[in-house]
């Protein structure tokens, strides 16, 4: 584990490096998640060297002080735009609120990345009312939400499912909560022709909380991009079909070269 320091507290990210000699990728995590969400796209680092940031509240990072929204989602950004600073990182991807962390910083910070992918989110990340309201009062009831079929998961292994559950245990209630009202006020559906890096838009088969509209439409409003999706797979495709989504990312990044 890495870490730097900015604006008075310190963000955790990882690197794995295996001497590739493409893109630096820097992978952002989602609500309630942690860098852990892209363990299996370290097996991309012989090709490309690997950072998976742990937002302010996640993992080993800090937290900060910042209510959900905007200003949440603008200390998100901080901690990434100070982890791609560090570590010269040449593409950004982000998965559902990383995604919009992405955008965020594509859209009103101008990083000096060369492309960037977004898979498991949208330019409007609007929350199902009854999932906000057991955030607040049965978190129980809300993991259990989460992790029910074509959710989170399409069909998971018994253990990744096990994995996912507590992580987001872990990461607690509170930052949980507060990820997804952030998510839930997250709205550029009238910005995303500010987008000018090439871009890749991967979201699973099955994924019923950013379904594949949401990724169609972030492909035809952004200028150079292109759509790819992912069978048997859900909201996190990157840990459901690790190879296929791995294929993809490396496919986009070698047409880049």
């Amino acid at each position: 584990m890495e870490t730097v320091r900015h604006q008075g507290r310190e963000t955790a990210y990882d690197v794995a490096d295996r001497g590739g000699t493409g893109p630096t990728v820097c992978f952002v995590h989602g609500s309630g998640g942690s860098r852990a969400a892209w363990k299996a796209q370290h097996r991309l680092a012989d090709r490309y060297p690997v950072v998976a940031v742990d937002l302010s509240g996640h993992g080993d990072s800090e937290d900060v002080d910042a209510d959900p929204g905007y200003t949440r989602l603008s200390a998100y950004a901080d901690d990434v735009a100070a982890v791609l600073e560090e570590t010269d990182a040449d593409v950004l991807v982000g998965n559902s609120l990383g995604g919009a962390v992405a955008m965020h910083l594509l859209l009103e910070r101008e990083p000096d990345v060369e492309a960037a992918v977004l898979t498991g989110t949208g330019a409007r990340l609007g929350v199902l009312q009854d999932l906000l309201e057991w955030l607040a009062d049965d978190f129980d009831r809300a993991v259990e939400f989460l992790h029910a079929d074509d959710r989170l998961f399409h069909d998971p292994s018994p253990e990744l499912r096990e994995e996912s559950i507590e992580g987001m245990y872990d990461c607690g209630r509170a930052v949980t909560e507060r990820d997804f009202l952030t998510c839930h006020r997250f709205d550029v559906r009238k910005e995303l022709h500010g987008i000018d890096v090439p871009t890749l838009v991967v979201y699973g088969e099955h994924d019923q909380l950013t379904p594949p509209q949401y990724h169609e439409s972030l492909a035809d409003e952004i200028d150079d991009a292109e759509l790819v999706e992912i069978s048997d797979a859900a909201h996190l495709a990157m840990l459901e079909q690790p190879a296929a989504f791995n294929e993809a990312v490396a496919d986009f990044l070698d047409g880049l070269e």
